[in-house]
């Protein structure tokens, strides 16, 4: 007959702190800050930035559960009484990107493995450390940026940075080039002694001045349906044509109010990002545009394999490339758009018809030829969008005749 089991040791919730701050250092994270489980203080400001429809088609924002634990991580986990908020630093050159090809860019974060797999793992692995140092199990989940929380809010209220006109967390010394992650703990720690950071951008807009597709409404308002990574990434359908020309080379996300950011210029602490997070190869960084318009499946699940890249399908990609195609006035795209221009997904098809007009109108193509070719597709198209994008070029390449 076995007795009543003991309850668990105490937590001194000053002593946790100093052992979650030692165990985090060990495990790499470049900051953490520890504040307690509390409702949102602007939870007001994402309820006002739904109703102006800035969330595009991430229809999961607004959702009723997505929406309460934004308001209160206590609805993701009833029982949690902190949270420890942690920032790994991104990037790193690529190298030398050779020449003679026509490169696409994608965004710092997704040149490396996965930020998620990343920083689940190094939480799980100091959630289970912490617990071996307090002597006691402890209920803990991880939370990367596909949880409901308020991330940033928790950042700056954990005295990691503040929340900079872009929307993104800046922290001074490692710049906004951070990703984040979360702890919720059963467990009180003590508050970390760094008071909120206020904005420090001043009268800085360069953020939203530099924004090739003017996403951002104002300072700290961003309408993600204007924004080259949701449009290039989150977005379902096609892009709108009037951004297209925008877009340039990105084939996946957009770092431009980051690169003018002069915080990014002077942050001394990022000459080491965590290993796994820097770019992968020169093609995970700036890929060569033709192999990916004709990449095979097989091997397509190899370049993505455990890259956030993953979480775009083939035929988002290929519209992306054919966008970034149809921007590089290059004629070295025809062959690769023509062949697109087949391709079972309507939303490749369409994009390709719009990328050869712009070819053949920016005269590095034979106008005639092509117009001629896109016509010969239009009988045959059966998709009603495609065939309204096929028109729209037809006519735009005849204008370029």
């Amino acid at each position: 007959m076995t007795g009543p089991v003991a309850p668990p040791p105490p937590v001194d919730p000053v002593a946790a702190r100093d052992a979650a701050i030692a165990l985090a250092r060990r495990h790499g994270f470049h900051r953490l800050g520890i504040v307690p489980v509390v409702p949102a203080a602007r939870h007001d400001r994402y309820q006002a930035w739904l109703a102006a429809g800035h969330h595009g088609e991430m229809a999961y924002l607004a959702s009723p559960a997505h929406v309460a634990a934004k308001a209160d991580p206590r609805a993701l986990v009833a029982d949690a009484r902190t949270v420890l908020v942690v920032a790994l630093a991104y990037g790193g050159d690529p190298g030398v990107v050779p020449a003679g090809r026509l490169r696409g860019t994608i965004a710092r974060y997704a040149r490396g493995t996965d930020y998620h797999l990343v920083l689940r793992d190094r939480l799980r692995a100091l959630a289970d450390d912490l617990a071996a140092a307090l002597g006691r199990p402890i209920g803990a989940r991880p939370c990367v940026d596909a949880a409901p929380l308020a991330e940033r809010d928790l950042a700056e209220q954990a005295g990691l940075g503040f929340v900079g006109k872009n929307t993104l967390i800046i922290a001074p010394g490692l710049g906004s080039y951070v990703v984040l992650g979360e702890l919720l703990l059963d467990v009180e720690l003590a508050a970390t002694a760094a008071p909120p950071e206020r904005t420090r951008c001043g009268t800085c807009r360069a953020c939203l001045d530099a924004c090739p597709t003017g996403a951002f409404v104002d300072g700290f308002v961003l309408d993600a349906r204007r924004c080259i990574s949701y449009l290039t990434i989150e977005h379902p359908g096609p892009i709108p044509r009037e951004l297209r020309a925008a877009i340039g080379d990105r084939v996946v996300g957009c770092d431009v109010c980051q690169e003018v950011c002069p915080w990014n210029a002077a942050a001394p602490d990022r000459a080491s990002p965590a290993a796994e997070l820097t770019a992968r190869d020169v093609d995970h960084a700036h890929p060569d545009l033709l192999a990916l318009a004709a990449i095979g499946a097989n091997q397509l699940r190899q370049f993505v394999k455990r890259t956030a890249l993953r979480r775009i399908d083939r035929p988002r990609l290929l519209r992306n490339v054919a966008v970034a195609l149809g921007n590089s006035r290059d004629p070295r795209a025809a062959p690769a758009l023509t062949a697109l221009l087949a391709n079972p997904a309507p939303l490749v098809r369409g994009h390709a018809a719009w990328a050869l007009a712009e070819l053949a109108a920016a005269g590095v193509i034979a106008a005639a030829p092509t117009a001629a070719a896109l016509t010969a597709t239009l009988a045959a198209e059966p998709d009603a969008d495609v065939r309204d994008e096929l028109t729209a070029a037809i006519a735009r390449t005849g204008a370029a005749g």
